[in-house]
């Protein structure tokens, strides 16, 4: 009763085949490919996979990318499952004002770290930080309840928008400094500097609304980059947006045996 569980972001899909759809499970193997080398899948990473029992996928992507994934997806007779974010879901309330509308990356990634707190025997705020191409900051009160949450540019999106609206800001990356003291390393810093700030106010936020001051988990493939200049304590989990889906595929399952 093997799992596939499918990450696929704005960049890059990255994917991986569970022993079972239960939480710490094995993983068989894994892997991750740019959204241009999907059509490869079938042919090369995927070709000597085992079938897998069950298919559950969380996409930001939009339709055309699903539809070229699930044709990827056709070497086995397996009916893919996407996640739509919903009212509730795995003990998590959704406070979005339209629940649907929520990014199911953001959704799975908060009933993941939800469910990794719980599973340590932790009933806390917690708030979810992705950092990607975009960056999403999310608060979840102790009882569960995605109480809101902010989206701001990733540092790509940053930079590019300085060099396509200010002249002569094409330069190379810079480093992180407390006092930069030129131009890439202002700009690298300006970007980082950016994110850690949005992270402590939904930090200070979520402390004020709940009387209690939150967890806060970071997850991302720019997560690595970015955790080391952050003003609160994280806790770096590179593997969220899979825990999530395998919390929502053994809670689904088990409902529907």
């Amino acid at each position: 009763m093997t799992f596939l569980a499918l990450d696929v972001g704005n960049t890059r899909l990255k994917w991986a085949h569970y022993a079972a759809p239960v939480v710490g499970s094995p993983v068989l193997a894994h892997g991750a490919v740019f959204l241009e080398n999907i059509d490869k899948l079938a042919d090369e990473e995927w070709c000597g996979l085992p079938t897998p029992s069950h298919i559950l996928g969380c996409i930001v992507a939009g339709d055309a990318v699903k539809r070229r994934v699930e044709e990827q997806m056709e070497l086995w007779d397996v009916l893919p499952r996407w996640v739509v974010s919903s009212a509730q879901e795995a003990g998590v309330t959704n406070g979005y004002d339209h629940p649907t509308r929520l990014g199911a990356d953001r959704w799975v990634a908060m009933i993941g770290a939800r469910h990794r707190l719980l599973g340590r025997g932790i009933r806390k705020p917690c708030v979810v930080v992705m950092v990607g191409t975009a960056v999403t900051v999310e608060a979840i009160d102790a009882s569960g309840k995605f109480l809101g949450g902010i989206i701001l540019p990733g540092h790509g999106i940053m930079l590019r928008a300085l060099e396509s609206g200010t002249a002569g800001l094409h330069v190379p990356t810079g480093e992180v400094k407390d006092f930069p003291t030129n131009t890439s390393d202002a700009l690298t810093s300006g970007g980082t500097f950016a994110i850690a700030g949005a992270v402590q106010r939904m930090v200070e936020n979520t402390t004020r609304h709940c009387g209690e001051a939150p967890e806060c988990i970071m997850t991302g493939g720019a997560g690595w980059k970015m955790a080391p200049s952050m003003s609160v304590k994280v806790e770096l989990v590179e593997s969220l947006i899979f825990d999530g889906l395998l919390e929502i595929a053994a809670q689904r399952l088990a409902v529907s045996v």
